[in-house]
């Protein structure tokens, strides 16, 4: 007997409901497809119901004017014409009809409008020049067409993989739950379909600043009138003895990821260095796939630096209930063979090693540019950089964020992602701003953990709910004014934090 099939949830919007449905959205359906219905003032707008970055449920997000927040990573949408406008999420979505009959609202079909697009630029230059294949420089590649720039692009990657969705490798895709195919941000007909030349493999050498030229390391060069420097960070290496070994990883690119998991497979026993996001969420994706992890690192708390002592205790707990063995005040001193020593005196063999003890930002181009230096590139809020024409993005570039009123250097996935769009618009000279607040998040096991805010230090931690129920939201303040939340299953308040701090107002 076949089994019965579970209806789509919500009402059938093909039959009508009231017009003065409670609340901001409603999920419904139509025939089988999941639909939202957002209320902005008095209009009423029907999008799919699911972000298209992870499938996030958009009616538990939140409305802001004419757009719908999704509750998990914090992507945006036009109501209107179902544009994605905020990163991660890039793919828009479908809008529906709605009609009006009395005071019911009918949904019955796919309206027939185009995605909105920014205009043609009047000024555009001829050729813009992207060093960097990662979330940056995909984004403002992305953007840049999406803004009906009809320019030459080329994307210059060291890499040998096109843009992969980064934090999938420390998450689903390592844990062995998520297929290959979810890791590309796009697929390789988009470039060319596109018309972005994306050159694989292409180590830049230098920046002639004057010539507009950028060198590349086989010696031949590539002319801009626009150049954006997006070349992220690398893992800080070991000095170790040993740590050039086979099984000794580091995690930053799709190749690294399917060599961990190489040797991941008919592995007993894993060594994960370094407690913070990475590192635990390696060791997080090891567990389920059935290997001991023992995680060394010389902090006392995971996490601690950032989410502060209530979350890392919970953090760490919450790994160990999974399996997780922590040897923490502890660091590797050498790794022989498969035996590593720590600097406590004792000893851990195990079949695999991965080192995640943090990123550097990749500096040596912008300061061989003579660019502005300050513990990152220094851009203007229009993320320009000291020398007109070149701007920079992602885990390199230091801005005046205006939330915090310092000038900061975040990285983070979803912030490289919004600075590489504005990036974009402002290379066609649209002038904006970026003022988007930052935001990450970070999975662990079933446990997601939601952070908007920069707070580098702060006095005072408000805690409001449960840390150890898993449901709790934590404002970090700093003599009295809230700084960055962090929060556990509380996405409403996430995004209105995030929203209040858009607003200068009170979080």
């Amino acid at each position: 007997m076949a089994e019965a099939q579970t209806p789509p949830p919500g009402p059938d919007l093909t039959q009508g409901v009231a017009a003065d449905f409670p609340g901001d959205t409603l999920l419904g359906h139509v025939g089988d497809q999941e639909v939202v219905l957002a209320r902005t003032g008095a209009t009423i707008h029907a999008i799919d119901a699911h972000c298209s970055h992870y499938h996030g449920p958009l009616a538990e997000g939140l409305v802001v004017g004419e757009t719908i927040r999704c509750p998990w990573h914090h992507a945006c949408f036009d109501l209107r014409s179902g544009e994605a406008t905020r990163a991660p999420a890039l793919n828009a979505l479908s809008v529906w009809q709605v009609d009006h009959e009395r005071d019911r609202i009918f949904v019955r079909r796919k309206r027939e409008q185009p995605v909105a697009r920014g205009k043609p630029p009047v000024d555009a230059p001829g050729r813009i020049v992207i060093v960097g294949g990662g979330a940056a420089g995909f984004a403002a590649a992305e953007m840049l067409r999406r803004q009906e720039f009809r320019g030459d692009i080329v994307m210059l990657s060291d890499d040998a993989a096109a843009p992969v969705d980064r934090p999938n490798l420390s998450k689903d895709y390592l844990a062995g739950s998520a297929p290959e195919d979810w890791v590309p941000l796009r697929a390789d007909d988009f470039y060319t379909d596109a018309n972005i030349q994306l050159r694989l493999g292409t180590s830049v050498a230098s920046i002639d600043t004057k010539a507009r030229n950028v060198v590349l390391a086989r010696g031949d060069s590539v002319a801009y009138d626009r150049l954006l420097l997006a070349t992220g960070a690398e893992p800080v290496r070991l000095s170790i003895p040993g740590a050039d070994q086979p099984h000794v990883h580091m995690l930053r690119s799709l190749a690294d990821c399917r060599a961990i998991i190489r040797n991941a497979k008919g592995a007993r026993r894993a060594i994960v260095m370094g407690a913070s996001f990475i590192g635990l969420e390696v060791a997080a994706a090891l567990r389920v796939r059935g290997i001991e992890v023992h995680v060394v690192a010389p902090e006392q708390r995971p996490m601690e630096r950032i989410l502060g002592s209530e979350i890392g205790d919970f953090v760490r707990k919450l790994h160990e209930e999974h399996g997780v063995i922590f040897h923490l005040g502890d660091t590797v001193a050498a790794i022989e063979g498969h035996n590593a020593t720590l600097k406590s005196g004792g000893s851990l063999e195990a079949d695999l090693v991965v080192v995640g003890v943090g990123v550097r930002p990749r500096l040596a181009l912008a300061e061989q540019a003579g660019l502005k230096l300050d513990r990152g590139v220094v851009v203007d809020a229009y993320l320009e950089t000291s020398v007109p024409g070149i701007y920079a993005a992602g885990d390199i570039a230091r801005w005046p964020d205006p939330h915090s009123g310092e000038n900061i250097r975040v990285e983070h996935w979803v912030v490289a992602e919004r600075q590489g769009q504005t990036a974009a618009q402002n290379m066609l000279g649209q002038r904006q701003a970026f003022d988007a607040v930052p935001f990450f998040w970070s999975q662990h096991y079933d446990v997601p953990i939601n952070y908007v805010g920069h707070a580098e230090k702060w006095d005072e931690i408000a805690i409001d709910g449960d840390v150890a129920a898993r449901d709790c939201l934590l404002r970090y303040k700093a003599k009295g004014r809230v700084l960055a939340v962090a929060s556990i299953y509380r996405d409403v308040a996430s995004l209105q934090a995030e929203l209040a701090m858009e607003q200068n107002a009170p979080v």
